[in-house]
């Protein structure tokens, strides 16, 4: 018998990645120098939204797609936040409201005019206390509409739901910060990655640990669902301190299928998963490059196709929804990268080579679209239901037709499974123990003050009541 090499056929072994011109770039922004470990990028099919350096408080810009090329200096920001952004999200379903977290331990729901801003927004739609520390992480349900995840420094997971404006849920399971938050296709399971080094799969509705894997050998970041594969993909750190990816049956977290060495830099690795074309790319924070390789159910489930270079190191990437492509072009994903020493965001297209200029349905198949499966509702009634599907050979150019309400909401405690989320917490550093000693010293003055001022008047009532009683007319 004669030995054959392997050779295995893919539609995507040729994809490359094509930076767009520099005219088409986004230039002049202040890109954020915060060090937390986000992306501080969100983009949908309208809008682009950066985090920003700024002092005092904290904000990001929303530039329209079409408005690429210099961005002015003095160019409208969302700035409402009281401490710095670590998180954007835009809503899936509503291309013109977008979700931001803060060291201020707050959540802010925006609503971004037609057309973009034209002045600084300062007031939210919707703003969200629940968290007794900062908040580091927001996530929207996939196929729901209004529901809201936030993950914050009290080790809290809240589910918000902002048909109400209220928290509906909290995950209390973790014993340290989450790093990551991630969802499988309908919305019905949790992953997460901690700090306390386990990775977790979650029913959010219940809040009850499904699996929980311990991972001392390979101490994870971030964490992504394979869609229906039922496969997680984590990246991290190796015990001899390289970036490593690893496979996991979601059912069964006692030990990987598989585990890769990638390299021994130390940047974080974020995945990106497309669940339509099975490709999960790989970039490295502080890298240049961006890999991809096709994801398959059976062995040896990971193969590599190629790799990205570019010599500009990228703080963050955001991913363009899928009906935001140029189909034309055969485009199957889309980062923009974050180019913190050029405030430069700088669009990357990954491309399929075609030669005919007609649709490609093999590359595109149906994806989850713009409209929700599910209502707050029936997704917390214990609904489970998979996402509205479209084309992208008809649908791709249709907008939403949903329209965001904000509640009116009434001042009041926030009781989640019998806590009040509102009260006083003890402080965990020394930074916030200072905070609410002067915050007290301050109230205890108020109140000395108005306890004086009180005095004056009841010996003044008592004085006329006195005079009173002994004038004349009384006798």
């Amino acid at each position: 018998m004669s030995w054959r090499p392997q050779y295995r056929s893919s539609k995507f072994r040729n994809v490359y990645g094509k930076v767009a011109n520099r005219e088409h770039c986004f230039d002049g922004i202040p890109i954020t120098k915060n060090v937390h470990d986000n992306h501080f990028c969100a983009v949908n099919a309208r809008f682009l939204a950066i985090v920003t350096e700024s002092a005092g408080g904290g904000s990001f810009l929303v530039i329209p797609l079409e408005q690429t090329g210099r961005i002015e200096p003095n160019y409208p920001k969302v700035c409402g936040h009281q401490g710095n952004v670590l998180d954007i999200k835009w809503n899936p379903f509503i291309d013109n409201i977008i979700a931001s977290c803060s060291e201020d331990t707050s959540v802010r729901i925006w609503e971004i005019p037609e057309g973009g801003l034209k002045r600084n927004m300062t007031e939210a739609l919707l703003e969200l206390y629940g968290h007794s520390r900062r908040v580091g992480l927001v996530e929207w349900h996939p196929t729901t509409n209004n529901i809201l995840f936030s993950a914050g420094y009290d080790y809290k997971v809240l589910i918000w739901n902002l048909d109400v404006g209220e928290p509906v849920k909290m995950i209390d399971c973790h014993s340290d910060v989450i790093l990551c938050m991630s969802f499988n296709t309908d919305g019905s399971l949790l992953t997460t990655t901690c700090k306390d080094k386990k990775l977790r799969v979650i029913e959010p509705r219940s809040g009850r640990v499904l699996q929980e894997a311990n991972c001392k050998n390979h101490r994870v970041n971030r964490v992504v669902f394979l869609g229906n594969m039922k496969r997680l993909l984590t990246t991290g750190v190796s015990r001899w301190n390289t970036r490593q990816i690893a496979l996991w049956d979601q059912e069964d977290l006692s030990m990987p299928l598989i585990e890769e060495e990638i390299d021994g830099l130390s940047g974080l690795l974020f995945p990106f998963y497309d669940a339509d074309t099975h490709m999960l790319y790989l970039a490295g924070k502080g890298d240049g490059n961006i890999r991809y390789y096709e994801i398959s159910t059976e062995k040896p489930f990971l193969s590599y196709l190629m790799e990205f270079r570019s010599p500009a190191p990228q703080k963050g990437l955001g991913v363009m929804p899928k009906h935001g492509l140029d189909v034309s072009a055969c485009e199957v994903f889309r980062f923009y990268k974050l180019v913190t020493l050029k405030g430069l965001i700088e669009p990357i297209s990954m491309i399929v080579p075609r030669r005919s200029d007609s649709y490609q349905e093999d590359i595109y198949p149906m994806t989850p679209g713009t409209e929700p499966a599910l209502t707050p509702d029936e997704w917390l009634g214990g609904i489970n239901r998979d996402p509205v599907l479209m084309s992208l050979k008809e649908g791709y150019k249709k907008s939403s037709k949903m329209v965001f309400k904000a509640p009116i909401k009434e001042k009041k405690s926030v009781v989640v499974n019998g806590i009040d989320l509102l009260e006083n917490v003890p402080p965990r550093t020394e930074n916030e123990l200072l905070r609410m000693f002067f915050r007290q010293q301050d109230e205890i003055r108020r109140l000395k003050e108005e306890l004086a001022q009180k005095d004056i008047r009841i010996r003044q009532l008592q004085l006329e009541l006195k005079n009173l009683r002994n004038s004349p007319k009384n006798c």
